[in-house]
């Protein structure tokens, strides 16, 4: 009984001193691991998002339904 004991305490020191590695092998940290190219694809499906979000707007009664900052940042996010 007081070898498992022994172990019991053993373990939970061991734990204690490492438990960042410990929570990095259970739950790692997503931004850690982002890499470039997830970043490139994440700011694409952004921009094609509020591209066809304008879209959109505009589809429903022409461009005049947009503002001419709208405009503008269409024609900056067609350029892309």
């Amino acid at each position: 009984m007081n070898t498992v004991l022994i172990i019991l305490v053993v373990l939970v020191i061991f734990a204690y001193f490492f438990r960042k590695e410990i929570k990095e092998k259970i739950a790692p940290d997503a931004e850690r691991n982002y890499t470039i190219d997830d970043k490139f694809n994440a700011e694409k499906v952004s921009r094609q998002k509020e591209i066809d979000q304008l879209l959109s707007k505009m589809g429903e009664n022409g461009i005049d339904d947009l503002s001419e900052k709208e405009r503008r940042r269409l024609d900056e996010l067609s350029k892309k």
